[in-house]
């Protein structure tokens, strides 16, 4: 059911310097971004891994959530095999969904909840064609 950690989330202040620090100090490579639906910069993805990234969100620019505007974590993102699977495995447990199965806005599957102590975890299921499966 679990494929592996996808992404962990960043919210940071300027993006000109978080992208410096993570592809010209780092290496990693800056590899796709998200616009949001006004068409305005909202993600940038680094990659890490092969299907693994950190995800960095536009801070203070964008207006899209309350928590988007906190610099720091923003969520943890598991890579699942099957997002209604993990959606009724976690109802199972008593778990409730604070975001049920949809398709989200880059165009993947995915479902929310929050851990114990309130931390946000998207599960995320990306088509085929989607920029996280790349290698």
């Amino acid at each position: 059911m679990i494929k592996g950690l996808a992404h962990i989330a960043l919210t940071v202040s300027d993006m000109e310097s978080s992208l410096r620090f993570y592809r010209d100090i780092l290496g990693l490579k800056h590899v796709f971004d998200v616009k949001d639906k006004e068409g305005n910069p909202w993600i940038e993805y680094i990659q890490v891994g092969p299907q693994q990234f950190i995800e960095l969100f536009h801070g203070g620019e964008n207006d899209h959530e309350p928590l988007e505007k906190e610099i720091g974590v923003h969520h943890l993102c598991i890579r699942v095999d099957d997002i209604d699977g993990i959606a009724d495995h976690l109802k199972s447990h008593g778990i409730t969904l604070e975001v049920p199965p949809k398709r989200g806005i880059g165009q993947n599957y995915q479902c929310w909840v929050r851990d114990p102590d309130g931390n946000r975890i998207e599960f995320l299921y990306p088509d085929d064609d989607s920029p996280h499966m790349a290698e």
